[in-house]
């Protein structure tokens, strides 16, 4: 709500609380104008308090001079009105002289009414004034701690995508060391992954379906850079090509495995791969062979793994589950994501 549409809304609002005290305390029909100079100054002084005093000190939690000059500033409006000066805010012409009245009370009951009736204008325009900035600085918060979320998010993809080159290009030049017919085949595969990290992965999310071409593509490309065959078994059970996920999820557990599993020197080496999804649900899950002394050596996981689990608390906040299970020979990962609300 704008400044603008503020001021009307508090000007409504003290309209209302001073049509009421004229309906409760006088059925004078010339009330309304005889008091209107005094119902402006009123409004002049609750929007000086309201839209410069308050985002000056209360806001700033500057609570005892806030509450001070709005006291200071209501009181003397108050003496004001009820001690008008030459009937400017009555419209009462000025006593004359003559013979001296009896002695008012040391508060007047003028003042007292005129003093709560701004109070209470006051209070209920601070109210408002107080919700609408603490709606505001929320919204503020949220967009920022977004837009954090989303740089957060590129940086993280930007730390997948050389990762992927740098493998990819060294599996192109073990092929053409090798097999230059591979080295064909593997260039065709790399242009493929390319054109969907390049251009698909641009997106928040993409087809699971993509998702699952990218890391059949991958293995491809591992495969290819020798004649032996690798224990690798893939099982992806995909209801709907369509389901909307997260891109480069799954790819840093791939890489991970491939890199731990050393496939091409263990005797009972094996990967397994599977991926099963519906329109509620993906549960993804991936298991690798691991020699014995790599526990010791090198840490499982690494930046590739982190990256991964940021990207989940961002993407998928208390919609995911991730657990790794490591074992004397093994390493294994569950990752179970409910697509409930979620694209």
């Amino acid at each position: 709500m704008d400044r603008t549409k503020r001021f009307l809304f508090h000007t409504v609002l003290w309209l209302a609380v001073w049509l009421m005290a004229w309906l409760l305390m006088t059925d004078d029909a010339g009330f309304a104008k005889k008091n209107t100079p005094s119902f402006l100054l009123q409004i002049v002084v609750i929007a000086v308090l309201i839209y410069y005093t308050a985002p000056a000190l209360l806001f700033k939690k500057k609570y005892v001079p806030f509450i001070l000059i709005s006291l200071a500033l209501i009181v003397f409006c108050a003496a004001i009105i009820s001690e008008p000066v030459l009937g400017l805010f009555s419209g009462q012409p000025p006593r004359e002289a003559g013979p001296p009245r009896p002695m008012r009370p040391r508060v007047p009951p003028q003042f007292l009414i005129h003093f709560l009736i701004m109070s209470i204008a006051y209070v209920l325009a601070t109210f408002v004034e107080t919700f609408l900035f603490a709606q505001k600085k929320e919204e503020e918060t949220i967009r920022n701690k977004n837009e954090n979320l989303q740089t957060e998010l590129k940086l993280l993809k930007s730390q997948i995508n050389p990762h992927f080159l740098f493998n990819s290009l060294n599996n192109i030049y073990a092929l053409s060391v090798t097999n230059s017919e591979k080295t064909q085949q593997g260039i065709s595969t790399l242009s493929n992954m390319l054109r969907y990290v390049l251009y698909e992965c641009e997106q928040a999310y993409v087809p699971i379906g993509k998702e699952v071409a990218y890391i059949k593509d991958y293995l491809a490309m591992y495969v290819l850079k020798s004649s032996k065959t690798y224990p690798i078994h893939t099982e992806f059970q995909i209801k709907n090509d369509t389901v909307q996920v997260a891109p480069m999820l799954f790819i840093p557990f791939v890489e991970n495995a491939l890199k731990h599993g050393n496939l091409e020197k263990i005797t009972d080496a094996f990967l397994k791969i599977s991926i099963f999804s519906d329109d509620r649900k993906i549960h993804f899950e991936i298991e690798n062979s691991i020699p014995k002394e790599s526990m010791q050596k090198d840490k499982m996981g690494g930046i590739g793994l982190e990256n991964v689990k940021k990207r989940l608390e961002i993407l998928y906040p208390k919609k995911h589950s991730l657990k790794l299970q490591k074992e004397l020979t093994t390493f294994k990962v569950q990752l179970h994501i409910d697509l409930n609300g979620k694209h």
